[in-house]
């Protein structure tokens, strides 16, 4: 018998001789009490919602119901992947997607090494609260402020470009700087309040650690390289993770509230074409089908980069 049998043979019989599972729970209920409002919460609007996934495969009629809607099969999936725009729609999707991996997903890593270095803890705290406001603006705020700085009416960086002698940018007109503000927008929003479960690995490094490289003579690079760094690749990596199963997902209202006729060629992606085919235009069924699909395509991903993960740092997701 291993040990993790021996574990829950051991464990079963402990609850058995003190009354069974049930006063087991009884005896805490507390702890369970204040478990319940999650569990709740995820079984509300996490896991019944996937019931509803089947109108992906039923022509659905909300008078008709789940139960008799007629059934297509994969009638919308090969709709989807047979739209003339569906080409433009995933490649201008991946291509952001991988912008945000690229540019996004750092700046909240750096940031927070960055903080972790003040030794003041006044400003430290100070500037933290002030990082962490822009992701309690909404995406509609978010633009207003855009506007006021991008625009060539009243933007206070062409103005500023204006006053240096040059002309003056379409920022948030011309399609070849679309993508690069919807980057530098979401990073500006979240970079600081993303930076909170890196601070919060940094925390957990061993200060021993540090005290020891300083005895050895290390600098601050190298305590960063050989330290701090290795310190936060497992959170580095479990984030990467989720964020690459969540590839197809770019937050519908960041792009749609910058979206424009001009720049629909390159800032036009899934989400914004879910909400016409399926608020404006009344497809339940096709944009449930697109919702999994990006799904499909998520879970794909992650199984393949945490696969690799596990190969190269042995760190994973599972």
């Amino acid at each position: 018998m291993n040990t993790h049998s021996m574990t829950t043979a051991v464990t079963a019989k402990k609850l058995k001789q003190k009354g069974g599972l049930l006063q087991y729970i009884i005896r805490n209920r507390a702890f369970y009490i204040m478990l319940a409002p999650g569990l709740i919460y995820l079984l509300v609007f996490k896991y019944v919602p996937m019931l509803g996934s089947v109108i992906a495969f039923q022509d659905y009629n909300i008078f008709d119901g789940f139960w008799k809607s007629p059934w297509v099969g994969m009638q919308w999936f090969y709709q989807l992947l047979t739209y003339p725009n569906f080409k433009r729609l995933f490649v201008n999707t991946l291509v952001i997607s991988f912008y945000q991996l690229i540019f996004s997903f750092p700046a909240p890593i750096i940031l927070a090494c960055l903080l972790n270095e003040l030794r003041l803890g006044v400003f430290k705290r100070l500037t933290q609260t002030i990082l962490y406001l822009p992701h309690f603006l909404s995406w509609t705020l978010i633009f207003g402020l855009s506007y006021m700085m991008l625009s060539t009416q009243v933007g206070l960086i062409n103005q500023f470009i204006a006053d240096l002698g040059f002309q003056k940018i379409n920022f948030l007109g011309d399609p070849k700087y679309f993508r690069g503000t919807i980057i530098l927008s979401g990073i500006w929003k979240e970079m600081g309040w993303s930076s909170i479960i890196f601070l919060a690995a940094l925390a957990g490094i061993d200060s021993s650690l540090y005290e020891a490289a300083k005895i050895d003579g290390a600098g601050r690079w190298k305590q960063f390289t050989n330290i701090t760094f290795p310190g936060l690749i497992p959170a580095i990596m479990i984030l990467l993770l989720l964020k690459t199963g969540h590839i197809l997902d770019l937050g519908f209202e960041h792009i749609y509230v910058y979206l424009t006729p001009i720049s629909f060629q390159v800032g036009d992606v899934l989400d914004t074409f879910s909400y016409r085919a399926g608020i404006i235009g009344g497809q339940y069924s096709f944009t449930t089908a697109i919702g999994l699909f990006k799904s499909v395509v998520g879970l794909l991903m992650l199984m393949i980069t945490n696969k690799i993960s596990n190969a190269t740092t042995g760190n994973g997701l599972y």
